[in-house]
């Protein structure tokens, strides 16, 4: 399937980052505050994500080739792993200023102004956000799902920050500012380290998520209850696509065409059960010793 298509939304990505640095930096440049600094330091760390995006899917679009004959989808992995060590420098980075500020306050300027301008950003990030968590979950798309999560927590970041610098105008707190800025660091901080998990485990050949494994083995024990039976069932995912590998076991006294159509009843389940599926089916027999000495990764030597 083409999936090319997919880099309108990094498109897209890129515009709103572009927008809310502008918009952040001139909120920052107005008031001074260290909050509003940290979150236009994360808008820039947006648009180096949405950059990265652009080329993988580009990349993981690439149909099958002889260098990679299960195409190049396991690609978008390595942009949700950048962009999650980007947010982490970003959160090192926003830290940083805020201990600096905590130990020489500063007092703020033009609130009223700066926070109108933040809260344009914000409403930016929000909507490019949801529609891009939307295609991220509908195409299964891990760099988009990563892209809209990040987004999203620009959004609550900015939503702590502007609630801050609000604390600050009427209690004249100057020690808020930072102390939120801290705060906001912590956050982006959990966010990028469950990017980078979610990233890690998709570079390793992950199973397939519950639901879908009880669709999958829904079918098979139908085909058990005919006298069927299956082992050595190994799914993984790999961006889009899923791939499903397993043994299917027949009486032995079964002709290769009766094997071969149970095979491919058994394929055409799975295709239409689960999406961008690629199934790979083994016929052995009941009756043969040697059907149950290949049940592991690597089947035991003789």
């Amino acid at each position: 399937m083409n999936r090319s298509f997919l880099t309108r939304y990094a498109w897209l990505s890129i515009a709103a980052a572009l927008a809310t640095i502008g918009l952040k930096t001139g909120a920052y440049l107005l008031t001074g505050s260290v909050g509003l600094f940290s979150d236009a330091l994360e808008s820039l760390v947006n648009l180096a994500g949405a950059i990265m995006a652009l080329v993988v899917l580009r990349v993981a679009a690439q149909p099958p080739d002889e260098e990679h004959a299960y195409g190049h989808s396991k690609a978008e992995y390595f942009s949700s792993g950048v962009e999650g060590a980007l947010i982490l420098v970003a959160a090192a980075s926003i830290g940083f200023a805020s201990v600096q500020r905590l130990l020489n306050p500063r007092e703020l300027e033009a609130i009223g102004l700066g926070l109108a301008v933040s809260v344009m950003a914000s409403l930016i990030n929000l909507a490019v956000a949801l529609v891009i968590a939307r295609a991220g979950k509908r195409h299964r798309s891990p760099t988009l799902e990563a892209n809209a999560q990040h987004l999203l927590t620009d959004v609550w970041t900015s939503v702590g920050v502007l609630a801050a610098i609000g604390l600050v105008a009427v209690s004249g707190w100057l020690w808020l500012d930072p102390v939120v800025a801290l705060l906001v660091a912590a956050n982006i901080t959990w966010t990028g380290s469950h990017i980078l998990r979610g990233s890690a485990m998709g570079l390793m050949d992950t199973a397939l998520p519950p639901a879908d494994m009880a669709a999958l083995k829904a079918i098979l024990d139908k085909y058990v209850k005919d006298g069927v039976n299956y082992h050595a069932l190994r799914t993984r995912q790999s961006g889009a696509r899923r791939f499903v590998s397993l043994h299917v076991l027949v009486p032995g006294l079964w002709t290769v065409q009766r094997g071969h159509q149970l095979l491919e009843r058994l394929e055409a389940e799975i295709r239409g059960a689960l999406e961008n599926v690629t199934v790979l089916t083994h016929l052995e027999s009941l009756e043969d010793v040697a059907s149950f000495k290949d049940q592991n990764l690597d089947r035991e030597a003789r």
